[in-house]
């Protein structure tokens, strides 16, 4: 789509206008892309026809010229007869073995034998240094059920759902790209404010066959620091084993800065829940357990719109709508915003001065109120919803010390359950595609919201029940 668009002159769609400097940059990078390797290829082209035509001249060097009048054939065929009828000539293996190097050809062979060991080489490079990660990755499930198993509250959906995936076949883990099939459809752009801002779009994903009756929701909010990103392109494997298994997932744009200024991003993440419970039955859902989740900065608005439920300051022309969630899933999210040396000032000035300049449009020492105001780990309250929050222990965007003090807040404030996992050698966006690593943390996604659907007996979410005995309902 990126190259079909126009770099100079010639109308130029509203998206582009929108975020105008950052896709005209992939543009330019992806026609340099595009002219190197052109490059590389006529290079190559032009070194094969000059081995090609030194292979031909030596050819000719070892063949009889052409004379006229004199048919070649009947020469090559005395001479064929002479050489025959007369005695070989000793040849040394010194001087054999000097013919046969003066050949080019011979040079071609070795250059090709030397490339195959090469590649030979680097691919055994590459599987020892493949393993690790692919051990590291498979450690995740048991991390993963440690985490549930140990999460505040008791132990959360371990005989709930089947552990078995039913979209993340081990297939796909080889394409890796989360393409959609045939099983699950999606309903595009629906407009949840009213005005036709594409901004203002949500995606709705069900299963092609009929939608069980009473299918659970779960919003997802995209990530992008708050200034790029799109409802298409996150949470595509996590949403779609979820409607495999009979939910209904929600995927949302919201404004960007930094045309949008804060706190424009959450009301539009609020006003998308308050749409989701007034019309999602249309679509085969039920609003009684609605869950959240996002990452990064979908991760930091997932998390602040689950533990501000139903906030008149950010719900304008909508305080009476009901904005609160059963559930919230944030992965690698930025949950302080205030630049604090104990969480995101590890991000170095870098964080907050994006803050600045483009999301609030104001500094924190001219308005610390609204910095805090915007940071989750300030608004926990005992009224939180369970969480299940996973973070990448090599995440180089969002440090680790972030998620741990958010973490330890939530559960010495909060009464619901809540679960954390660190995740070894996992980097910032680990589960956009499909890897082993996204294929255990969706299962245990999957498991804590089953788990949190087993402790609502009836309508709503009944957080002092005990888990009732026996397998969790399921669809």
């Amino acid at each position: 789509r990126l190259l079909q668009r126009p770099l100079k002159g010639g109308p130029r769609p509203r998206r582009c206008r929108r975020v105008g400097l950052l896709e005209s940059s992939c543009r330019r990078v992806a026609f340099l892309v595009i002219r190197l390797r052109g490059l590389q290829l006529r290079l190559l082209l032009r070194l094969r026809r000059r081995i090609l035509l030194r292979i031909g001249q030596a050819h000719r060097q070892r063949t009889l010229p052409a004379h006229s009048g004199v048919d070649i054939r009947c020469l090559r065929t005395a001479i064929a007869a002479a050489s025959a009828s007369a005695p070989a000539p000793r040849v040394t293996h010194a001087a054999a073995t000097r013919e046969r190097k003066a050949d080019p050809r011979h040079a071609v062979s070795a250059a090709a034998s030397a490339a195959r060991i090469s590649a030979s080489a680097i691919r055994v490079i590459a599987a020892a240094g493949v393993r690790p990660l692919a051990v590291a990755a498979h450690r995740s499930k048991a991390l993963v059920d440690e985490a549930l198993d140990t999460a505040t509250g008791g132990a959360i959906g371990a005989d709930g759902p089947d552990p078995t995936p039913v979209w993340t076949h081990w297939w796909r883990l080889v394409i890796a790209v989360p393409f959609r099939f045939r099983s699950i459809r999606r309903v595009r752009s629906i407009d949840y404010w009213g005005d036709g801002n594409y901004r203002h779009k949500l995606d709705i994903l069900t299963r092609r066959d009929p939608v069980p009756d009473g299918a659970p929701i779960m919003v997802y909010i995209h990530g992008g620091a708050w200034i790029i990103g799109d409802k298409r392109e996150q949470g595509v494997p996590m949403m779609h084993e979820l409607v495999s298994r009979g939910w209904v997932c929600v995927s949302i744009n919201y404004r960007l800065s930094p045309r949008a200024s804060w706190p424009a991003h959450i009301v539009d993440c609020k006003r998308s829940v308050a749409w989701v419970r007034q019309h999602i039955g249309e679509y085969g859902g039920d609003p009684s357990f609605i869950a959240v989740s996002g990452g990064s900065a979908g991760g930091h608005l997932s998390s602040l719109l689950a533990l501000t439920p139903n906030e008149p300051e950010w719900q304008p022309g909508f305080e009476d709508a009901d904005t609160s969630v059963d559930a919230c899933v944030p992965f690698y999210g930025v949950y302080d915003v205030t630049g604090d040396p104990d969480a995101s000032g590890a991000y170095g000035p870098g964080l907050v001065d994006l803050l600045q300049r483009r999301v609030m449009k104001t500094t924190v020492s001219d308005n610390r109120d609204l910095f805090e105001l915007a940071s989750p780990d300030r608004r926990i309250t005992a009224a939180a919803p369970p969480m299940f929050v996973l973070a990448g222990v090599n995440d180089t965007l969002v440090p680790l010390r972030v998620a741990r003090r958010f973490v330890e807040r939530l559960r010495s404030i909060s009464e619901a359950p809540v679960a954390y996992v660190e995740l070894p050698r996992a980097q910032h966006a680990f589960e956009i595609l499909v890897t082993i690593r996204s294929r255990h943390t969706t299962m245990g996604v999957v498991r804590f919201l089953e788990g949190m659907r087993c402790r609502t007996p009836g309508q709503g979410l009944n957080l002092g029940a005990a888990p009732p005995p026996g397998p969790c309902r399921r669809n």
